[in-house]
């Protein structure tokens, strides 16, 4: 599902919101309750969801990448 930015014309309050890509934009904002949301153009964001297809597809040796993890956070390649 797609995320859309939303800003407030009255207050200026700015969100992100998850939604399908057929609901209705939000009109009404969180924090001062007037009806001046207004979706931002914005650099698409999507979630990935499922059972972690993308931590195994086009790997080898069983291995996974994983932030932290001493064996793939190397930090440099000095050989010396």
């Amino acid at each position: 599902m797609p995320i859309y930015e939303y800003e407030c014309r009255a207050c200026g309050t700015r969100l992100e919101k998850i939604q399908k890509i057929d609901a209705a934009p939000l009109v009404e904002c969180p924090s001062c309750h007037e009806g001046a949301l207004q979706r931002l153009i914005s650099a698409a964001g999507f979630r990935l969801s499922g059972g972690g297809w993308y931590e195994t597809d086009f790997k080898s040796s069983g291995r996974r990448n994983l932030a932290g993890d001493s064996k793939s956070d190397k930090g440099g390649t000095s050989d010396s």
